[in-house]
C-alpha cells in the first residue's frame, strides 16, 4: 500500500504516529514525509521516470531534461511528488553523499559524480556514455564524498554573473518569446565558462552585445525559434554523412538563437553538449538551455569563413565584423550589405544598453 494512503487512514482511524506506531512504521517519520530520492545534479540526464529531490520535495521527471532545477514552472518537465525527509533534499547539506544513482546508457559530462550500485561514489574524467565505472578508465575510481552533494547548485536566484543583466536583456528584448529565457541562456553559460568572461569589462560587454545582436538578427528579436520558411526545411538533410538523417528528411531546418541547422551540425553540437541532437533535433525548440547552448557551441567553435572564432574575434580585437563572417560570410563584400548592416545596427544599439563603445571593425 503507498505510504501517503497508508498515512490517510491511520489519520481517519485517529492514530498518532508516534511512541508504539513508530515502532510499527519505522520508515514514516514525524512529519509524514517520503524519503528523499538522490539530490538532482545540474549535470545529469534525466529521462521519463527518473526521480530527484530538490528543496525538500521529490520530483519526477516526465521526459528528457538536463540543467533544468525541478520546479512547477519552466517546461513542465517536473512533477511534485510533494515533500520528503532524511538526506538527499535540496540543501545539499549534512554528512551523507547524495548524489545520483549511476545509470547505464545515460550520458554523463566530465566531473559528473555518481553513486555506483555499490555504494560508493566515481567521477567522471570525460564525457561518457554511462560507461560502467568499476571496469572503464573514464572515472575516477573511488571519489572520496563527503557532504551533501549536488543538491543546493541551480537554484537561480542571486547574481548570475553575466554582464548583462535581465533588465538589459529584457530591455534588448521587448518582444522575445518566451522560450528564449534569461534563465536558460544563464544556464547554457555554464558549458562555455570563458563565454562573456574574458578580457576586460569593456571587452566583456561587447562580446556579449556582439553575441546577442546576431542572435536578434538571427531570430527577428528573439521571437522565431523555427526558421519560419517551411518549404526549406527538407534541404538541410546531408544524406552523404555516415549517420544520414535519423530524425527524418525534414527534421534538421534552422531552431535556436543561432538557426542550427543541417544533421553535419546537429550532430556536430550534440555530440559537444553530450545531447543526442541528431536523433532528437527538436530540442532545440523545446528546451530554453539546450538552445541557447548550440548558440554558443557555434559562437565559440564555429568559424565559418572568417578563420577564427566569433568568442575569439571580440576578445582578440579583430571587431564585430569578423564574427558576421563567422556565421554568415555570404552577407559580407558586398554580398548582402543590408542584412550585414542589421547586425551591425543591433550591436550599436546593444553596447550602448550595456554602456561601452563598439570598437572598430563593424563591419565586414
Amino acid at each position: 500500500m503507498p505510504r501517503k494512503r497508508l498515512l490517510a487512514l491511520l489519520a481517519t482511524a485517529g492514530v498518532m504516529i508516534a511512541g508504539a506506531a513508530a515502532a510499527i512504521l519505522p520508515t514514516v517519520v514525524a512529519d509524514a514525509a517520503a524519503a528523499c530520492a538522490p539530490a538532482y545534479a545540474d549535470a545529469t540526464v534525466y529521462t521519463g521516470g527518473m526521480q530527484a529531490s530538490y528543496n525538500g520535495h521529490n520530483w519526477t521527471a516526465k521526459w528528457w531534461t538536463q540543467h533544468e532545477v525541478p520546479s512547477t514552472g519552466g517546461s513542465g518537465v517536473w512533477t511534485d511528488n510533494g515533500s520528503c525527509g532524511g538526506s538527499g533534499g535540496g540543501g545539499g547539506g549534512g554528512g551523507t553523499c547524495s548524489y545520483p544513482n549511476w545509470v547505464a546508457g545515460q550520458w554523463y559530462a566530465t566531473g559528473a559524480i555518481v553513486r555506483y550500485t555499490n555504494g560508493l561514489f566515481y567521477q567522471a574524467t570525460h564525457d561518457n556514455p554511462g560507461y560502467d565505472p568499476t571496469i572503464s578508465t573514464w572515472y575516477w575510481s573511488p571519489y572520496a564524498c563527503s557532504g551533501g552533494g549536488g543538491g543546493g547548485g541551480g537554484g537561480g536566484g542571486g547574481t548570475t554573473g553575466f554582464v548583462v543583466s535581465e533588465a538589459q536583456f529584457n530591455q534588448m528584448f521587448p518582444s522575445r518569446n518566451s522560450f528564449y529565457t534569461y534563465a536558460g541562456l544563464t544556464d547554457a553559460m555554464k558549458k562555455y565558462p570563458a563565454f562573456a568572461t574574458t578580457g576586460s569589462d569593456t571587452v566583456k560587454r561587447q562580446e556579449a552585445a556582439a553575441f546577442l545582436a546576431n542572435v536578434s538578427h538571427e531570430t527577428g528579436g528573439l521571437v522565431y525559434i523555427n526558421e519560419i520558411n517551411t518549404a526549406n526545411w527538407p534541404t538541410y538533410c546531408d544524406w552523404s554523412q555516415p549517420y544520414g538523417c535519423p530524425a527524418g528528411q525534414s527534421a534538421y531546418h534552422g531552431r535556436g538563437p543561432i538557426q542550427l541547422s543541417w544533421n553535419f551540425n546537429y550532430k556536430a553540437a550534440g555530440d559537444a553538449l553530450g545531447v543526442d541532437l541528431l536523433n532528437n533535433p527538436d530540442l532545440v525548440a523545446t528546451n530554453s538551455s539546450i538552445s541557447w547552448q548550440t548558440g554558443l557551441w557555434y559562437w565559440m567553435t564555429g568559424t565559418g569563413n572568417a578563420g577564427t572564432t566569433s568568442h575569439n574575434a571580440m576578445v582578440n580585437g579583430q571587431g564585430f565584423g569578423t564574427t558576421i563572417r563567422a556565421i554568415n560570410s555570404i552577407e559580407c563584400n558586398g554580398g548582402n550589405p543590408a542584412q550585414m548592416q542589421s547586425r551591425v545596427n543591433l550591436y550599436n544599439q546593444f553596447v550602448g544598453i550595456l554602456g561601452v563603445p563598439a570598437g572598430g571593425n563593424l563591419t565586414c
